[in-house]
Formats: C-alpha cells, structure tokens, sequence
C-alpha cells in the first residue's frame, strides 16, 4: 500500500511540470514556476488538511 503523502508528491509534481510547460516558453521561466506551483500544492494540501482535522469522520 503507497502513502497518501507520495501520492500527493507524485500528483503535483507532474501536475507542475505540464502546466509549467504548457504556459511558459524560456526554461528559466518554466523552471521558476513549476518549482512555486510544485510548492504551492504542497502548501495548500497541508494547509487544508489541517483545516480539515477537527472535524470528525
């Protein structure tokens, strides 16, 4: 069984680099944003998973 936290790596990850790819055109540009993209998702998915803890299942 995988964990949620790789999945999670995994999918915004390669979310990233697709969207880095498909908006920007010089490699220095796309490199920036991905990586801010990349960290973004990271961010928010801890952040909302915190936000999303006291309440019960």
């Amino acid at each position: 069984m995988q964990s949620h936290s790789l999945l999670l790596v995994t999918f915004a990850f390669f979310v990233s680099l697709v969207f880095s790819l498909l908006s920007k055109d010089e490699r220095r540009d796309q490199l920036r944003f991905g990586g801010m993209l990349f960290a973004g998702f990271l961010v928010a998915a801890i952040v909302l998973g915190w936000l999303m803890y006291p309440f019960p299942l």
